[in-house]
């Protein structure tokens, strides 16, 4: 596995954010995900949309198996860096696609759909529109943060487009408990790793100022706690703002309809 690892191990110059590139590829990436997330969803009845979930959630795990160990025997030699544990906010759809297919009440699948609506949105396309984590020195290592990220976003859109989602307003807040459940997970990660390397899961670490922007400077100026509890406000708000604008979607398509 090791040899596979090396020899799939591309250099390449790092783009720098709103290159050619970085536009040319998010811009077709989007026009694609987005009329294949249509696509699909016309062809697909909704009581399939679990298993195509599922086949999501098995690619992304997947691919997310080697990044790891390409992180860990190239990158890292053999020391495995903290930084890199799967348990962002882009990562929490990876789980619950795989999960989904054995949630047995309707309801709590209805708040997983909801969640991946609002969050895969949110953190696909901020990730695209400052995409510096995502720029590495290797291809296979950029290419998998870019294409992940329009994953999210597809799976998202295919949500909502079937609307599978709870687009009310107690909708968005049946997905809040989830979030901060998160949220302590994270939290209990970043402080049970920090005698074995630097842990920043969904960036609110404890001892590190937030790797966002802004959010960063904030923290340094005003204090970790601080940044850290602003990060995740707005994080809740931009959520919001996709679920409403999701919300007029499914309204507007209606009336088209009737």
């Amino acid at each position: 596995m090791k040899d596979i690892l090396i020899k799939t191990a591309w250099p390449m110059t790092p783009p720098a954010p709103y290159s050619f590139f970085h536009l040319f590829f998010v811009s077709a990436g989007l026009i694609f995900v987005v009329f294949l997330s249509y696509y699909t969803t016309r062809k697909i009845k909704n009581n399939q949309i679990p298993g195509l979930l599922f086949l999501c959630g098995i690619v992304l795990a997947a691919s997310e198996c080697y990044k790891q160990l390409f992180l860990y025997y190239v990158v890292n030699d053999q020391t495995y860096n903290w930084w890199y544990f799967p348990f962002q906010l882009c990562s929490l759809p990876m789980y619950f696609c795989l999960v989904l297919p054995f949630v047995p009440s309707a309801g709590k699948k209805t708040v997983l759909y909801t969640f991946m609506q609002d969050f895969n949105l949110l953190g696909g396309i901020m990730a695209l529109a400052e995409p510096s984590g995502l720029f590495h020195p290797y291809w296979v290592l950029t290419l998998h943060g870019l294409i992940w990220h329009l994953l999210l976003i597809y799976i998202g859109l295919v949500i909502a487009f079937s609307r599978c989602s709870d687009t009310t307003l107690r909708g968005f807040v049946r997905t809040l408990p989830l979030f901060f459940i998160c949220c302590i997970v994270a939290s209990v990660i970043n402080r049970t790793a920090k005698p074995l390397g630097q842990a920043d899961m969904f960036y609110i670490s404890p001892y590190y100022p937030s790797a966002q922007i802004v959010f960063h400077d904030i923290a340094i100026k005003y204090g970790i706690s601080i940044g850290n509890t602003l990060y995740l406000t707005v994080t809740c708000l931009g959520g919001f703002i996709f679920h409403v604008i999701f919300g007029k979607f499914h309204l507007f398509s209606s009336r088209q309809s009737s």
